[in-house]
């Protein structure tokens, strides 16, 4: 009974979400450059798990990364997006692939990160888009993906320049995934089921 309840506020909550609340990072002033990974095969899943590379964040959250943009620009960097909202389903395929909490959230105890829109997976970029050193590729599930995690110098630069812009403009670091950053307050907003498709 009570899985049918969270089911059905989840639907009301999506039905009521799919106006004005949503942001297309492409139309960022500055837009960030996209690599949308489960768009494609290229991923841990090794299938496609969304249909469209469209990357969405609820509108404060996109506000947010909107400033972090700006502020990377006058350095000459910006961000690369492997991830952004991601739909509730979409995470429970994840979860029953990996079933560690500590790099794909349990959607029974939590309903994910992604599933509200206020969570990215970001990298660091140079003027022409090349991707600067960090201590790992995008998913790797390990500890060297950590947030405090030894690694070379250049690499710990990097992701410190990252930690502290994006901590800078709202966003809070999560420790498990270098790459992954969530909107303070990121709770109090509802997960999603609704597909990138039919977003706008």
């Amino acid at each position: 009974m009570k899985r049918v309840l969270l089911i059905a506020i989840w639907a009301l909550a999506s039905a009521r979400a799919i106006g004005g609340e949503w942001v297309d990072l492409a139309s960022l002033p500055v837009p960030p450059l996209l690599e949308l990974r489960y768009a494609t095969p290229y991923n841990f899943t090794g299938k496609q798990l969304v249909p469209a590379p469209r990357a969405f964040l609820r509108r404060d959250a996109a506000d947010a990364l909107a400033k972090v943009q700006a502020d990377l620009a006058e350095r000459g960097l910006g961000l690369k997006v492997w991830d952004a909202y991601r739909p509730l389903s979409v995470q429970q395929k994840m979860w029953d692939l990996i079933r560690d909490d500590r790099y794909v959230s349990d959607p029974a105890k939590n309903a994910g990160r992604h599933t509200r829109g206020t969570a990215v997976d970001v990298t660091l970029v140079d003027k022409l888009g090349r991707e600067l050193e960090m201590p790992t590729d995008f998913d790797d599930f390990s500890e060297a993906a950590h947030a405090d995690a030894a690694a070379t110098p250049e690499a710990t630069r990097n992701r410190a320049i990252l930690q502290a812009v994006m901590t800078r403009h709202g966003f809070e670091i999560y420790p498990h995934e270098w790459w992954h950053f969530d909107l303070k307050d990121w709770k109090d907003h509802p997960p999603m089921d609704v597909g990138v498709e039919q977003l706008k």
